[in-house]
C-alpha cells in the first residue's frame, strides 16, 4: 500500500525538521517548502495527499493566500498552522479552504492525530445513503459522486465541509446533535469542540445559502444541533 505523502510548508527550520522527522518515523513520505510560491509550484507538479501550511510565510504570499490559490486547482486536504489563536484567523482559514488548523506551539502527538483524522475524512470509502441524491430547492447533493450543486452550478467544498454536509444530507429532516456531528466527522475526541462545527457550518452557509445570516437549508436548533431541510 502506497504511503501517504505530506508537504510541509513553514519557514522555521527547527519546526520543519521536527515535523519532518516525526512524520517519517510514522511512515509518511515527506516533502518541504519554506515559502508560498514554492508550495504552489510543488502542488501543481506533484500528487500530495495532505498539506501542512503555516499562515506566516515570507514573501508576498501568506498561508491564507496560498490556500486560496491552491483551492483554484486542487482539493488536497490542508491543515493550517498559526501562532495566533484568534477566532477570526480560524474562520478566515476555513473560508479559504482549510480542513483543519493547529495553534503553535503544539505537540507532535496532536499533529499526528489531526493528520490521521483529516486523511480518514478525506479518503475513507463510506457507504452512500439509500437515496443517491438530496434535492431541496436549488440545492442538490450527489452522494455517489460527492458533488454539490446550487442553481445548477457546482460548489467546491473541502473534504471536511463535504463530510459535514453529507451527514446532514443523509439524515435530511432530522436534527443531528452537535456531539453526534462532531463525532461522525472529526472523531470521538472532538465531540466537545463546538467551535469547530460552528466554523464549518458558517463556511458551508456562505457557499450554499442565498443569505447566510438567514439560512433556508442548514437550520440550527439552539443548544441542540443542526438539520438540513427537506423542503
Amino acid at each position: 500500500m502506497k504511503h501517504k505523502t505530506i508537504l510541509i510548508v513553514d519557514d522555521e527550520p527547527r519546526l520543519l525538521r521536527l515535523v519532518k522527522v516525526n512524520l517519517l518515523a510514522s511512515g509518511y513520505e515527506v516533502a518541504t517548502a519554506t515559502d508560498g510560491k514554492t508550495a504552489i509550484e510543488l502542488i501543481e507538479a506533484s500528487d500530495y495527499d495532505l498539506l501542512i501550511l503555516d499562515i506566516m510565510l515570507p514573501g508576498q504570499l501568506n498561508g491564507f493566500e496560498v490556500c486560496k490559490r491552491i483551492r483554484e486547482f486542487s482539493d488536497i486536504p490542508v491543515i493550517m498552522l498559526t501562532g495566533r489563536a484568534r477566532e477570526q484567523d480560524r474562520i478566515r482559514g476555513f473560508d479559504v479552504g482549510a480542513d483543519d488548523y493547529l495553534t503553535k506551539p503544539f505537540s507532535v502527538e496532536e499533529l499526528l492525530r489531526r493528520i490521521k483524522a483529516v486523511l480518514r475524512r478525506t479518503y475513507q470509502a463510506g457507504e452512500s445513503p439509500k437515496c443517491p441524491t438530496y434535492t431541496a430547492g436549488d440545492l442538490v447533493i450527489n452522494f455517489a459522486q460527492r458533488r454539490v450543486f446550487v442553481e445548477g452550478k457546482e460548489v467546491k467544498l473541502t473534504a471536511t465541509e463535504y463530510e459535514v454536509l453529507y451527514h446532514l444530507g443523509s439524515n435530511a429532516g432530522k436534527i443531528i446533535t452537535h456531539e453526534d456531528l462532531l463525532t461522525w466527522v472529526w472523531g470521538l475526541e472532538y465531540r466537545n469542540e463546538l467551535h469547530y462545527l460552528r466554523n464549518y457550518i458558517s463556511s458551508l452557509r456562505k457557499k450554499i445559502e442565498d443569505d447566510p445570516a438567514n439560512p433556508k437549508y442548514i437550520l440550527g436548533k439552539h443548544g441542540i444541533g443542526y438539520q438540513l431541510t427537506t423542503e
